[in-house]
């Protein structure tokens, strides 16, 4: 099992979280994905790493971007 955490910028309710987690479950290859929006946390979950690349195209798919880490 992998795990990546990632930070989102500008999510600001529910709906919004809803968003990235319905995105970036699509990834292929994720199997869990957790957002806490007042930390803006993004916590994703594989059997082997996911690219980064991809995480990041399915959080700006929903509208948003991850902070430069």
């Amino acid at each position: 099992m992998s795990t990546a955490t990632y930070t989102v910028k500008g999510m600001t309710c529910g709906h919004c979280v809803s968003s990235v987690k319905e995105e970036v479950a699509e990834v292929a290859g994720v199997t869990s994905v957790e957002v806490d929006l007042s930390t803006g946390l993004l916590t994703v979950g594989s059997e082997s790493p996911v690219q980064d690349a991809a995480v990041f195209a399915a959080v700006e798919e929903a509208g948003y971007e991850v902070a430069a880490r």
